[in-house]
């Protein structure tokens, strides 16, 4: 996987795109005992701050000159399955642009915030992110405040007050 996150950190370099975060499963499993995932979700900021469709054209054809496939949705580099997601509303967009910079070996990456996870999860709230939801606030250290400052920004405290109650009570 450091090979992948090598080359998507070229497609920022490149002007390609403007900001980037793992996201997903495989951040999840930054703050976690490791969960099944298939795929490195990579949430992006546009370098064109327009409204409306925002192409992935420039990354799919940077990838095909340099060989690399696509397999439906995702383009496969150096083995690895990879989503390109355009930040497709506000909570994302600040979710990248609040994200942690690690290292994933030698290699500089940034990931969501575990809160940011959370609140993400809270509303698209397929099955695995309910899953996931639960090991982040089981295992992970969590913020609670700065977690209920983003639910309260975006609208989700009830939502999130109501799995508590489903989950923890």
């Amino acid at each position: 996987m450091e090979k992948t996150i090598k080359i998507i950190n070229e497609l920022q370099k490149k002007g390609l795109i403007k900001n980037y975060a793992i996201g997903g499963g495989i951040a999840t499993i930054f703050y976690v005992e490791p969960i099944l995932t298939y795929d490195l979700d990579i949430l992006f900021i546009s370098v064109r701050e327009k409204e409306g469709l925002i192409t992935l054209s420039p990354i799919y054809n940077y990838f095909k000159k340099r060989g690399y496939h696509t397999k439906k949705e995702h383009i496969i580099i150096e083995g690895i399955p990879v989503q390109f997601i355009p930040a497709y509303n506000e909570l994302v967009k600040e979710a990248v642009e609040n994200s942690v910079e690690t290292k994933y070996k030698k290699t500089k990456t940034k990931i969501f915030k575990p809160e940011y996870l959370i609140a993400i999860m809270l509303q698209t709230f397929r099955p695995k992110d309910r899953e996931r939801i639960i090991k982040l606030l089981d295992e992970a250290k969590i913020d609670m405040k700065y977690l209920m400052k983003i639910l309260h920004r975006y609208g989700l405290i009830e939502k999130f007050e109501r799995f508590m109650r489903l989950y923890y009570e």
